[in-house]
Formats: structure tokens, sequence, C-alpha cells
């Protein structure tokens, strides 16, 4: 059964409910009836009570009282299982077994709210007929009946409601709730025990500064577990029920209030023979320190240490937790549950990894502009994401911001269209590192040629595929409008940006970050294969127009240079996929949640599929050792775009840099068999940002989540790929060399290949109209594409 909508929470009213002194003389005879001789309640239409219970009898009412769990704070920690990362409630409350209450305050509970608690069987005739005496001399209504017992069916029924009118009903001071209170409170008894009893009402009732039950009201009060109450913190919390908001010894108008009712309820317990006079007026004169401290809730209320700064990580847990249909059919109503369902949600957050990233986030920036001299400004963002690969387990989200709604002191949004509004720095809660529908991402630049390389590796050609390099290539791909990165019209044009030139192979290429190389590979296997594999691979096209672009990507010829928009995390688990031998595992922040029982959910464990061939992922990440300063199993590496890499982490690594036009943003991802790490650095407020972003600050910092969060961890070596994927079995080209076009295309075509002519011709030493060369060049896969490349008679 689930719970009712907030409203009903909202409406609920927590009171003592008093008889209506006009119907205490016809429920003494009630109660005198039931005691005597267990007769009926008759009819009593000659009163004002029938108007409100109609004609029903008394032993006619229902004694099914239907009880809901009351909310439950649920707990988030760490992948140990201990460090306490957050609680989020919408009730401070946690229920305790009774066993697990110090007596006394167990004593101490009866005494203050029903000291004949052990001899009525739910509902006290003698108080009854008390507080009606005391009543009518007092000419209003001074004293209640509601037994504890009553009290917590009172308490049941308002948590049970559905709707708004059904808490009214069953708060609302008239006779008919009071008498059907009594009757749920002769049945209950005769269902449970005293102690079952009181143990439902110590975890129900309220105690005032947002503590519900008596766990919480330990904790708030006094920083304890309720086994550790002692005498005179016991009898001042048993006290506060009666008014827990007039009463609160938090304030300092309630404090002389709440003492006064802890001296009542000391007497009582002498009264009861619990504890003598000597006890209690030891007790009456300890002087209390009231802690009065509301327990955090939330994400912006991280309780673990301010150096692991998990207040993004647990922003990713709560979004993610309102997309599992295993904890409602909609949004709100699991998020509904994660407030109220008494969950402990052991999380993937791996306290190494997670305090490295935050040391990075924070102090990389500052340390590398310090040293090199850069200026990134306040706007800049360093993000960080690492993740488990084969697992998609997500062990650390980090960046230089604070957790924190409070916007007040931020700094005015760089963003020239958003003039006068508040920035992201340095506080904010908007999911910078993993994204959302208003934040698509940023892009990754030259990582995204690894989703080229494996749309290559798929479609047959190993790693040792050539290709003459120019330092700048005339694409097929059409820029309508042209624009900078076009020439020979509207042709997309891409330049190296160090005008490297020459034959290099996927090794090479990829070390060296040569853009005239995977632009024509890309053309050469399709932008819809290389789009694809970025798709299967995690990439979401969140922004618009890359979603318009990817659904007809056969033009896009600048996708392999990382012109999409993506997030940290999405790029670090597209390359902890490869990784792990091609096994994509969605991206998750839990290792385990149970519900309030214990038991274990099901359906939450990793969800994996193979997405790539595991020979086609183990080339792809021997290729990636070579940026990264590492070797290639076959040692075919030459060049590197980071080179120090290798020797700063000092075990096997695989990654890529990226840089985006006029460097708006700088990336680096890196990874191991055990973890990958992406570092974005970036203004997230403007991606289009006119700062130039440089890589040394994002690259150490990704290198050092890697280092710290693997240290103590053995090294597990990646796979070598077969000599098939690296070296390939190769078909020669013939060379056409200068022959005319015809010609050429006829001698191409013979040797078995499928032949095509590019569009633009490019500067060469061959005549017009002649062909300068062939991409690939040298050898290619046997009947693969080869495309002829002709001369506009012009030299370089």
């Amino acid at each position: 059964m689930t719970r009712g909508d907030d409203s009903v929470a909202r409406v609920r009213i927590r009171r003592n409910s008093l008889l209506p002194s006009a119907a205490s003389l016809l429920l003494c005879g009630l109660l005198a009836g039931l005691v005597v001789a267990g007769a009926a309640f008759p009819v009593v239409a000659m009163s004002g009570l029938a108007a409100k219970t109609g004609s029903d009898t008394f032993e006619s009412m229902s004694s099914d009282l239907v009880v809901l769990p009351s909310p439950q704070i649920s707990y988030v920690l760490a992948a140990d299982g201990k460090t306490r990362l957050a609680m989020m409630y919408d009730e401070n409350r946690r229920d305790v077994k009774i066993d697990d209450v110090a007596p006394v305050m167990q004593q101490a509970m009866v005494a203050a709210e029903d000291n004949r608690f052990y001899e009525h069987r739910g509902v006290d005739v003698k108080g009854v007929a008390r507080a009606f005496v005391a009543n009518q001399n007092a000419g209003g209504t001074e004293q209640g009946a509601s037994t504890l017992t009553m009290q917590y069916v009172r308490q049941a029924i308002a948590y049970s409601a559905q709707t708004p009118q059904e808490v009214v009903d069953a708060t609302g001071k008239t006779s008919s709730r009071k008498l059907r209170e009594m009757k749920y409170a002769i049945d209950l008894e005769k269902k449970l025990s005293k102690k079952e009893i009181l143990e439902r009402y110590l975890n129900i009732a309220p105690f005032g500064h947002g503590a519900y039950g008596v766990y919480a009201a330990a904790h708030v009060y006094f920083d304890k577990d309720p086994k550790d109450l002692t005498l005179p913190e016991s009898a001042l919390i048993a006290g506060l029920v009666k008014a827990p908001g007039t009463n609160d010894p938090a304030t300092e108008k309630g404090y002389p209030e709440a003492v006064k009712r802890q001296k009542y309820v000391l007497n009582q317990m002498v009264s009861m023979g619990y504890i003598d006079k000597a006890a209690a007026d030891a007790a009456a004169t300890e002087k209390l320190t009231i802690v009065g401290k509301r327990t955090p809730e939330g994400c912006e209320s991280i309780q673990a240490s301010p150096e692991l700064g998990a207040g993004f990580f647990c922003d990713y847990l709560r979004r993610w937790w309102d997309d599992q249909k295993v904890f409602g059919e909609d949004e709100y109503q699991r998020a509904n549950r994660l407030r109220a369902g008494g969950y402990t949600i052991i999380t993937s957050l791996d306290i190494q990894t997670q305090t490295a990233a935050a040391k990075y986030a924070q102090e990389q920036p500052k340390d590398v502009a310090k040293n090199q001299q850069i200026h990134l400004g306040n706007s800049s963002a360093l993000m960080l994401a690492a993740i488990q690969p084969g697992t998609g387990r997500v062990t650390a989200l980090a960046t230089n911001r604070t957790f924190s709604n409070d916007q007040s002191g931020n700094k005015e949004n760089t963003n020239p269209g958003k003039k006068g509004q508040k920035g992201n720095y340095p506080n904010t809660t908007v999911p910078i590192i993993t994204g959302d529908a208003d934040i698509p991402g940023y892009q990754a630049g030259s990582a995204f040629k690894m989703f080229t390389a494996v749309a290559a590796l798929e479609s047959g050609l190993p790693l040792a595929t050539t290709i003459q390099t120019e330092k700048q290539f005339v694409s097929d791909f059409i820029l309508n409008g042209g624009g900078p990165a076009t020439c020979n019209g509207n042709h997309y044009c891409p330049k190296n940006s160090g005008g490297q030139s020459g034959p290099y192979n996927m090794w090479t290429a990829f070390g060296s970050s040569i853009n005239t190389y995977f632009v024509p590979l890309e053309q050469q296997v399709g932008v819809k294969h290389v789009v694809d594999v970025a798709k299967r691979l995690g990439i979401q096209f969140n922004a618009k127009e890359d979603a318009d672009l990817a659904a007809k990507p056969d033009g896009w010829g600048a996708f392999t240079l990382g012109v999409s928009a993506t997030t940290p995390l999405q790029l670090a688990n597209a390359y902890g996929t490869l990784a792990a031998d091609g096994l994509y595992c969605e991206p998750t922040p839990i290792l385990e949640v149970k519900d309030n029982s214990g038991k274990k959910v099901e359906g939450l464990d990793p969800k994996c599929r193979q997405v790539v061939d595991p020979e086609v992922a183990r080339a792809a990440v021997d290729m990636a050792r070579c940026p990264v300063g590492d070797q290639s199993a076959t040692s075919r590496c030459n060049g590197a775009t980071a080179q120090y890499a290798r020797g700063f982490v000092k075990r096997q690594i695989a990654g890529k840099s990226g840089t985006t036009d006029s460097e708006k943003s700088a990336t680096f991802t890196v990874m191991t068999k055990q973890l990958a790490v992406s570092g974005f650095l970036t203004d997230p407020d403007w991606p289009e940002t006119t700062v130039d972003m440089q890589h040394a600050p994002v690259n150490y910092a990704a290198l050092g989540v890697l280092r710290d969060g693997l240290a103590g961890q053995p090294e597990v070596k990646f796979t070598a790929p077969t000599k098939d994927r690296a070296q390939g079995k190769l078909v020669d080209i013939p060379s056409v060399k200068c022959l005319p076009v015809d010609q050429a295309r006829d001698k191409v075509a013979k040797a078995g290949f499928s032949v095509t002519v590019a569009a633009a011709q490019v500067p060469s030493k061959c005549p017009g109209g002649t062909v300068d060369r062939t991409n690939p060049g040298g050898a290619t896969t046997k009947g693969g594409p080869v495309q002829l490349v002709v001369s506009n008679g012009q030299p370089e």
C-alpha cells in the first residue's frame, strides 16, 4: 500500500484531542456498560452524540485498524557501508526496538502520559470519569481521557490516511473520533502486548524541534542513542509529548516549561515506584546540556567531512532515484519514498577516490595557474567523474563549486545573454558534472576520435591502417553557409593544430591527435556508423542541435573532432566501456539498497550489455595507450599529447585529451581496467566562453584521481589485441600516382576495391585532373573502399 500524497502529510494535525464536555457523561455510561456487562453501546438518538455517530452502535464500529508505516529516515552511506553521507526525510524519525530504549525512558514515558497504562485494557474508565469531573468543574476542557494506547491509535490513523479529509477526521475534536479511538484501542490491546504498544508509541510520538519518535528526540536534544539516555534526560524527553512546541527545551522560552514538565514526570515516577524521592531530586537538579541541533537533511547537509565534497554525488543519487521504477509509479512517488521509506542506501562512492577528486578539483586550477601563470578566472569549473569499468558504478564526482542553494553571494553570470543574473560560482546545485535536460554538457574535442577509430575497427580496418595526411584536408562534407572551417567552396576542410602531415596509422594519429587522419577515416567508414558507436558507448546528445544532427548524421563531418556536447560522466563511461572489453553498463550511484526491514531491494543490479566486440575494444584501448605516454602491445606508438601521464600514474593507462576551437574547453579522459576518469575544464554558465582553457589543470587533476583512487590496488594489465586487429590482413592498393582518373578507377576496381572520387581537388605536383593519391594509402582491407584524390595541377 502506498502512502497518500504530500497534501495529506501537510494537513496532519498532531494534537491530543479532548472529549467535548457535552458528551462526557454519555461516554462514562458507555464505558461503565462495557466494563460491567460488555454490552453494546445503546443508540442515543436523544443526544447530540447521535447526530455525530449516526445510529451505529459501539459494537458495530469497525475494529480493523489499518496501520501504514510512519515516515522513516533514509540513510545514504559511502561504499564502505559505514561513512554516512546524508539523511533523507520528511519527518526526522527512525524506528527502534523497545529493547534499544533505556528502561528508564520507557518508565518515564508511561509516567508522563498514562500512569495506569499497565492496568487498563486500552480505555481507562477511571481516567474518563476524572476528566469529566474536572472539565465540568472548570466549565471547559481541562483534562483529556486518552490513554497511551488511544494516543497511538490516533497517530496511526492520521499516518495511514489517504486523503486530506481522512486526516481531518482522524484528528478533529469530535465524539465519533473519540469513540472510534476507544474501539480500536480496546481491540489493539487484545492483539498486542503492552510492550509492543509502548514500542509503537515511542516510535510515533512527536517530541518537538523536528524530532519524531524517541530515536530522533534522543539525538536532537542529547546527541545519543535512546539506549544511552539517563534518568533526567528521559524525564525531560517524556515530558515534551504533551506540548512539544511550547515545551521545546532548545528554545529560550521553552526550556523553563520543559524543566517544569520534567519535574512532573519525575514525581509521577516516584508515585509509581519506578524511582525513589532522592533519585528524583537529584535528577531535577542536574543541569542538562541541550544540543538542540536539528538533524541534517538532504544533499546540502552532507554529514561526511567537508573534504569529501560529496554534495554533487548525493544530488546525482537523488536524480537517479527519481528515474527508478522500482521505487514507485512516478517521480513524485519515488521521491516521497526516498524521504519516508527508511531505506539504507549503500552508494558506489569510494572514499579514497572521492577524496582525491574533491582535492584536485579545488587545488589543481590554483596550483597550475600559479606555477604556469595561467589566468583561468572564477568562471572556469574543473569537473571530474570517475566510474568503474564493467559495472558502471560511479565512484566519484567533484568540481570546484560548493553544493548549495544559497547563491546570494555568487558572482554575476559570465554569459552575456544572462547579464545581471547570478552565476553558479561559488555555490550551485546545478548538475554540471552529470548533466540533465537543461545541462546537455560541453564539447569534448578530440576525445571523440575514439568513436571513429572503433567504427573503423568494426569495419575491418586494422590499427595499422595508414593514411597520407595533409596539413589541411579537403573533405566531401559540405558546410552550408561557409565559415573559417571551409575551403574549395563550402567543403569542410579541417587542419592540424600543429601543422603535421605525412603517413599516420591509428596508433600514431591518435597519439598525436591528427585531425586530417580521423576526418578522412570517418568519411570512409561513414558518419552514421561513428555516431552509432558513440550512442552505444553512452553519448546521449541532449542538446537539440546535436540530437537533430545525430538523427541524420551523414553530413556531420566535424563530429569526430568532438563538436557535440557531452558530460564528464558520459565520457568516462564511454572510455570505461572499452576498458571493460566493450561491456557497457548504465552509470549507477549505488551498490545496494535495503528497505526498512533490512531486506535487499531487487532490480537494482548493474544493467550491462555488450555493445562492442571485445577484440575491437581491446584494439581501441591499445591505440589509446599512445597519447598518454604508454606503449601499445606492439610498441607502435610514436608521439603523445600527454607524454608525462604514464610516468605520473606509474601503471598501464590509456586515454585521450581534447580541446575545442579557441580552447573554450579542455578535457582529459584516462583509464585502466579498474577505473576510468574524465575531467572537463570550461565555463558551465557559458560554454562559448572567450577565456582560453588550458590542459595542464584538468590533465593533472584527472591523473591524480586515477593514481590516488587506485593506490594500494594491484595493477590489472590490458589485454593485447589480436594480430588481425592490429596489423590486419591487408591487400595492397595499386599505385595510381598521376594516372588519369578513369584509368586509375579501372585499375583499383580490378584489384577488387570499391572506388570513389574525392569531390575536391588538392594541390599536387601531378598534372591537373590526374590522381595524386588514394585514401587510404598503400593497403587496406580486401574489397574495402578506396577514394581517389585528384590533383588541381598546382604544387603546394
